[in-house]
């Protein structure tokens, strides 16, 4: 435990989008192992805990060897240095046990040990609030994180650690429930303001509303100041593999850790894809003070009731209502005075918290600083983007609303990282206008203009050519390579031998690409149906893994 003073003060204060009509492929999960070269080989179904029977490779002594005497068991693969893109892995989302320790410890060292004979880079990990922070504010619990990150350390992965101070549970891909801490929930629950409110009354507690960011609601303290205060223990707790090891502090400022609005909450039915959200400023104390405060100052009282009433629900489309249609209010006098409002308060929300973090993380070399923001290209082929409006985003036909994201995160030596980069336009469903690769384009362009690195992630799981391939090509192939990949996420699937195939050669190329042309990116995707790998470790990480 690392007791911190709650009363403390910052010193200047992150299965992604939503599900498309892509869908894998069902996998035939059995799987030929090698027991060597020459010998026979076994045919083994590892959906069924037979697979623990197998003679796999032993694996545990491994778990606490020294970490040279673990890099050469995995044969030197990893770890050089890459002049292409770095590939980093997501960890479950369980990752971490509460009350600590790590779920399926074998499985994970196993499975860590391939990644790193495949040549990644390193892997991201969630570090959740609600779940270190728990039971007292001050109060902060790392075990399990520990052990993690030392697992990493001596394998010799470089770690992505996530502040998640998002609720796990309600979004595309969330397998487990991880909520808010306890003593968090019980202030919004005395105070139910704290919360995100959509025009209807309903709650959302993801993640507390931004319109409380500077005000002392958390037992004496600022949601901010909170923030602030844990990233601070996890620097005190981790100090000597900051830099080292622990290399990327991503700082979660929404749901699903992205820095948005919850306005497509799919978890409870609320929201189906491709529908445009709702705008979520309704709670009465906060946001609508704020709004009612910045209609008066430009005269125009009437402004500060709410959002626009015509602006439909979650599961509509554009065209259902008049504020979001061809022709409709987000292009008036109010629509552009509401919007301005709302995107300027997720983006000081934004500032608050990236500035906090730059302060407590800045003189550490070999740090950096990320923010992600949701890949939202559902009806961008629309004038109005409306799902990007609700979101927090104002960006339209005739507006630029990455640009301002990008400028923000430049102030701060941010890494923007943003999702959707595996998705071609042409996988969905075209009346739906979804756009993803003119969406990354655009990114791409306000990152370049601003100076700020650009980092990417999947969607959602993807483990084929044409995914791995349109990944390459924007990650790798435009006028300036990406600084990081992403890949989620590692699981059963991911180790499944075509798949593993794919992956490795996937990997390779990302490391190789170096920022060629789009037609050297086509020749090295060609190459991966050509690269292999034979990888014992793959087998001990898929038996376990899916068996544990």
């Amino acid at each position: 435990m690392v007791m911190v003073e709650p009363g403390s003060a910052a010193r200047a204060d992150p299965q992604s989008a939503p599900a498309t009509v892509w869908k894998p492929q069902a996998v035939d999960r059995r799987f030929r192992i090698q027991i060597g070269v020459g010998q026979a080989e076994m045919e083994t179904a590892p959906q069924t805990c037979h697979a623990r029977s197998l003679a796999l490779p032993d694996l545990s002594a491994a778990s606490d060897a020294p970490a040279a005497e673990v890099r050469e068991h995995l044969g030197g693969g990893g770890g050089g240095a890459v002049k292409g893109v770095p590939v980093f892995v997501m960890m479950p989302l369980d990752t971490v046990r509460p009350g600590g320790g790590l779920n399926r410890k074998k499985a994970m060292n196993a499975s860590l040990m391939a990644l790193k004979n495949a040549g990644v880079e390193g892997v991201m990990v969630d570090v959740w609030w609600g779940m270190v922070e728990k039971e007292r504010p001050g109060e902060y619990d790392w075990r399990g994180y520990d052990e993690f990150m030392e697992m990493a350390a001596r394998i010799g992965l470089k770690v992505q650690a996530v502040m998640s101070f998002h609720q796990c549970g309600g979004n595309v891909g969330d397998s487990v429930t991880i909520p808010l801490p306890r003593w968090v929930l019980e202030e919004m629950d005395k105070d139910p303001d704290l919360a995100y409110t959509d025009q209807w009354g309903r709650r959302n507690p993801e993640y507390l509303s931004l319109g409380c960011d500077a005000l002392p609601v958390l037992k004496g303290r600022t949601p901010v100041q909170c923030y602030a205060d844990f990233m601070r223990a996890f620097r005190h707790r981790f100090s000597d593999l900051l830099g080292s090891t622990i290399v990327e502090i991503q700082v979660g400022m929404g749901p699903a850790g992205e820095l948005r609005y919850p306005s497509y909450p799919e978890g409870d039915g609320t929201w189906k894809f491709p529908g445009i959200g709702a705008f979520q400023c309704y709670d009465k104390v906060y946001m609508l003070n704020n709004l009612k405060a910045a209609a008066e100052k430009v005269g125009k009282a009437e402004w500060g009731n709410g959002g626009p009433a015509d602006a439909g629900g979650y599961k509509n489309w554009p065209e259902d209502t008049a504020f979001f249609r061809r022709e409709g209010g987000w292009n008036g006098p109010y629509g552009e005075f509401f919007l301005s409002w709302y995107s300027q308060m997720l983006l000081d929300h934004g500032e608050r918290i990236v500035s906090s973090a730059t302060s407590i993380f800045d003189d550490l070399a070999g740090v950096k600083i990320s923010v992600k923001v949701a890949g939202i290209h559902w009806h961008y082929g629309t004038r109005s983007h409306a799902p990007e409006l609700t979101a927090g985003y104002y960006n339209t036909r005739y507006r630029d609303g990455y640009l301002p994201i990008a400028r923000m995160l430049g102030r701060h030596g941010a890494v923007f990282n943003f999702t959707c980069v595996e998705m071609r336009d042409g996988e969905q469903p075209s009346e739906a206008e979804c756009k993803p690769e003119e969406l990354v384009g655009q990114v791409a362009a306000a990152a370049r203009e601003a100076g700020v690195e650009l980092a990417g992630e999947n969607a959602l799981p993807r483990y084929d050519e044409t995914a791995h391939e349109q990944i390459v090509r924007a990650a790798a192939c435009g006028q300036e390579k990406m600084g990081a990949f992403t890949y989620l996420r590692m699981g059963p699937d991911l180790f499944e031998p075509d798949n593993w195939r794919r992956f490795v050669a996937f990997v390779k190329i990302m490391a190789e690409s170096g920022g060629g042309s789009a037609e050297h990116c086509r020749e090295m995707a060609e190459r991966e149906e050509e690269l292999s790998v034979h990888v014992p470790l793959v087998q001990e990480a898929a038996a376990t893994l899916t068996c544990a």
